[in-house]
């Protein structure tokens, strides 16, 4: 008996996950290589794939400003942070970016891939849905990491 339909895309689980998204998510979080990664839906080839890498050095407003305007992204950011106890700490942010001035069909693409891809991505701490910058500016992620 074939169960290679449980890895296919369909409509209601939304998109597949390329094999070099997950690999690029586990660099981030297992070998902090990268600060953040911005991924985006490859209509043509039905997954989900990495679109940019930021490496360490890169602050949150240079992962903000590589958000595109006017369309829909998957992103995570490794946020690092000072606890009141003085403890370096780390927490990895899931953001769903859908800009109100997104097109339809791709807000609605990316909502119903979303679930499947997030589970994809073992280690994420906080997930964020941001329609525009406020929603998840530095303060938005320092008040849900602490």
């Amino acid at each position: 008996m074939s169960f290679r339909w449980l890895s296919r895309p369909n409509a209601s689980s939304g998109m597949g996950v390329a094999d070099d998204s997950q690999t690029t998510f586990m660099d981030l979080k297992l070998k902090k290589v990268y600060r953040y990664v911005i991924f985006k839906i490859d209509e043509s080839k039905r997954e989900v794939v990495v679109e940019k890498t930021g490496v360490p050095a890169e602050s949150y407003d240079d992962f903000a400003a590589s958000l595109p305007q006017n369309d829909c992204r998957y992103a995570v950011f490794d946020f690092d942070f000072v606890t009141s106890e003085n403890c370096q700490k780390s927490k990895i942010f899931f953001i769903a970016w859908s800009p109100s001035t997104s097109r339809i069909r791709a807000k609605m693409l990316y909502a119903t891939s979303k679930d499947r891809f997030i589970r994809q991505l073992d280690g994420v701490h906080y997930e964020i849905q941001a329609t525009d910058p406020t929603e998840m500016d530095l303060e938005v992620l320092r008040d849900r990491a602490n």
